[in-house]
């Protein structure tokens, strides 16, 4: 199952792809989406990198040609992509006779905690495809931040026995000190502590209302931009 799951990944463009224990991070799983998302032991997690010219435009993102393209092909056509490879890697493994269910690469089911019924990055983060940042991205050790994710919760017999990736981002705190609403307090992740600690989610909606507010496509993503895991490619 593990070479077809993996076949299905690289037809559909996938860079990253790996296997994550749940069982780690239990009670966040509960907490954030419920018995139904939790009931899941295992998890595979896809990621699919952001062009690096898109992501480099984000330095000139006042720009209405810029807005819309890094919306178009960093947002819709990634998450649309992503959202097809996890159904069909979902559907194999019940065809196996396994339980799997594929969460939506980018949907809000929480106006109130502004959050997903489910983390892709903390299921990349088990995978060992990298670390949580200090911009609370999933940072890669190949693109930095410049990748899009999302997961197939299963409870198929998958080998999650992986290492997990050390933090590197040291005391570099570019991402804090570009961000135009402050939204980071510059804290490490710390497994366990609540992402009010690290990050203020009300701050960047309420940017990302007034821009709507004024007409203009709504984008930031100063964070990933100025990463230099990223921009060392």
């Amino acid at each position: 199952m593990d070479e077809r799951l993996r076949g299905i990944a690289s037809c559909e463009g996938v860079d990253f792809y790996g296997y994550a224990d749940l069982t780690l991070s239990k009670e966040a799983i509960l907490e954030q989406g419920g018995e139904r998302i939790a009931s899941f032991p295992r998890a595979v997690s896809v990621g699919i990198g952001i062009p690096n010219e898109l992501a480099e435009q984000l330095q000139d993102r006042d720009r209405p040609g810029v807005r819309v393209s890094y919306r178009n092909h960093g947002y819709k056509v990634i998450n649309a992509r992503l959202d097809a490879v996890t159904s069909k890697i979902a559907c194999e493994i019940e065809r196996a006779g396994y339980r799997a269910l594929p969460v939506p690469a980018s949907e809000r089911m929480d106006n109130v905690r502004i959050c997903a019924e489910f983390s892709h990055k903390m299921a990349a983060n088990l995978a060992g495809l990298g670390w949580i940042g200090k911009s609370c991205l999933l940072v890669t050790p190949q693109r930095g931040p410049r990748v899009r994710w999302a997961t197939v919760l299963t409870d198929a017999p998958l080998d999650t026995a992986i290492s997990r990736v050390k933090a590197k981002c040291g005391k570099c705190t570019k991402c804090v000190d570009i961000c135009p609403v402050h939204a980071f307090t510059g804290r490490a992740f710390v497994e366990g502590e609540p992402r009010e600690s690290r990050y203020d989610a009300r701050a960047c909606e309420k940017y990302f209302d007034k821009m709507e507010e004024e007409g203009l496509v709504s984008i930031c993503g100063l964070c990933l931009f100025i990463c230099p895991h990223g921009r060392k490619r």
